[in-house]
């Protein structure tokens, strides 16, 4: 978060239950362990604690583990959809955020377990219909993803 962020509107942190509570998503597709520091209507610092034990890791690459690529895409949408529930104030409304479209996506470095994920996200255009968010993962210092992604907020497909 930037010194000017901050000083506009205070952060706020979430436990996994605020993120299940705004996600759809449950085990084994959870992304984000944590909100580290999120400012409604600006951006989010979450985190995703990378374990051995992750399903992935069995066959991305037996041997040599990496996380794959669209997995930290879509570490950085979930946090994105957390930014944008806690902005919208949509938590518990039943309203999803589904992804649109990936611009810019760069792989920097890999990803391995026993680390922290950092994500950080936060909005170039918003609207409550439509956002489109920039996003970071990075390993302290060590970017290893970046990107532009577009996302939409509307109900749930009909039964």
């Amino acid at each position: 978060m930037s010194e000017e962020t901050a000083a506009a509107a205070p952060a706020r942190s979430l436990d996994i239950r605020a993120i299940l509570a705004a996600l759809p998503h449950r085990y084994p597709m959870v992304l984000v362990d944590r909100v580290v520091a999120l400012v409604p209507d600006e951006e989010i610092h979450a985190v995703k604690a990378v374990s051995y034990n992750e399903q992935y890791f069995t066959g991305h690459f037996p041997g040599r583990p990496i996380m794959p690529g669209v997995l930290q895409v879509e570490a950085l949408a979930q946090a994105a959809a957390v930014l944008a529930i806690e902005s919208f104030q949509l938590t518990n409304s039943g309203k999803l955020v589904y992804f649109l479209g990936i611009e810019q996506a760069k792989f920097r470095a890999p990803v391995e377990p026993g680390v922290l994920l950092d994500l950080r996200v936060g909005f170039v255009q918003k609207s409550s219909r439509v956002c489109k968010f920039w996003g970071r993962a990075s390993i302290g210092d060590k970017l290893t993803c970046e990107c532009q992604f577009a996302a939409m907020i509307a109900d749930p497909p009909k039964d």
